[in-house]
């Protein structure tokens, strides 16, 4: 069950890539050019396929603009919780 979810997950991810793509009005090759990667390998992240790199992922949203954007949204210290449990942060390990 959860691998399904992970895989619906990632369609949805390579999704809202493309999506940036287009609404940018860039090309696959333009982002690829910038992202320093294949067009192939940019589209197998736009389908969602689990085998790419995080770092090739990373110069993509960095070609579209919206690397920081992702950053920012899993900053722990973004969410209620995250700032209700700061003082775990600088712990070597979670228990």
């Amino acid at each position: 069950m959860n691998g399904y979810r992970i895989e619906r997950e990632l369609t949805e991810f390579g999704q809202h890539v493309r999506g940036w793509r287009m609404v940018l009005g860039l090309t696959a090759q333009q982002v690829a050019e910038r992202a320093g990667i294949t067009r192939d390998t940019l589209r197998k992240i736009e389908a969602g396929d689990p085998g790419v790199g995080f770092g090739n992922v990373a110069q993509v949203l960095r070609a579209l603009g919206v690397l920081d954007q992702v950053v920012n949204a899993i900053d722990p210290l973004g969410s209620d919780i995250g700032r209700l449990r700061a003082g775990k942060l600088s712990k070597k390990r979670a228990r």
